[in-house]
């Protein structure tokens, strides 16, 4: 800690791991299994307890909590279980983050991430990379979010989720079904057409944007049945973009993808 910025009121346990310029602020509260890697900056407030590992170059926000025991009526706090967050995340005020239920189990956090204020991490979410996760948003347990994804403030996601790769999620929006990679989200459960912008942004070629364009087609507005689109869609050569939306629809959890919603003037497929 030597060469760390620690305020005299905040409370770090002798035993926790403080990389080299690692700033602590007033109040704070530091637990014995916490490890925080070089550069991260912990404002005023937080509280950081359990096994925790946080990476280089992260901000974490006044009055974050992060480690605490998951909103599960069957913990039991003799359980292993942690969080681990990456690198350069920034974290603001009043999230919080809970680490895992079940026994070595862990919430996990990647890196270039941003968690606006508010946002709640339910135990055993895996937050990939570049993800941004707007105000007040709500993650239950088991969410997996993939890299790229925008969650809008004031959305709600049910346990067990998955989010795919590049999603735009409206804020004010609720979800139980799992969403496909690359397409916009909104309202209770239902999809509106491709992230178009997001895919062009992100550097996808007019080639893999058309075949991903085809792929959604295929699921959502060819008239056949989930399972009968994955038949048609196990014949055919795509880009890795395009399998990667299909493989998702094949691989969804068991309460299925959201349907497409049409006739809103919200549809963004072209």
């Amino acid at each position: 800690m030597r060469s760390s910025k620690i305020h005299p009121t905040a409370l770090v346990d002798p035993a926790a791991q403080i990389g080299a310029n690692v700033e602590i602020g007033p109040f704070s509260i530091v637990g014995p299994q916490v490890t925080i890697a070089q550069e991260t900056i912990v404002q005023s407030h937080v509280v950081i307890e359990g096994q925790v590992t946080i990476g280089s170059g992260n901000l974490i926000g006044h009055g974050a909590i992060i480690g605490t025991p998951p909103q599960d009526v069957s913990f039991s706090p003799d359980r292993k279980t942690k969080v681990a967050i990456g690198n350069n995340n920034i974290i603001r005020e009043y999230c919080t983050i809970h680490r895992g239920t079940a026994d070595n189990s862990a919430t996990k956090i990647g890196d270039n991430n941003f968690l606006m204020a508010e946002a709640h991490i339910g135990h055993n979410c895996e937050i990939g990379n570049n993800v941004i996760i707007a105000n007040n948003c709500l993650l239950a347990g088991y969410v997996r979010v993939d890299d790229g994804a925008f969650l809008g403030g004031g959305s709600t996601f049910h346990q067990f989720m998955h989010i795919g790769r590049l999603v735009m999620v409206q804020g004010s929006s609720a979800f139980g079904k799992d969403i496909p990679p690359f397409v916009v989200a909104a309202e209770h459960n239902s999809v509106f057409g491709l992230n178009v912008i997001g895919l062009r942004r992100a550097g996808f070629s007019a080639k893999d944007r058309e075949e991903i364009k085809a792929a959604f087609k295929l699921v959502y507005l060819s008239g056949l049945n989930i399972s009968q689109a994955m038949e048609k869609a196990a014949t055919i050569k795509v880009s890795a973009p395009a399998r990667e939306f299909l493989d998702f629809v094949a691989n969804a959890k068991k309460r299925g993808i959201c349907p497409l919603k049409r006739g809103t003037g919200k549809d963004v497929v072209a």
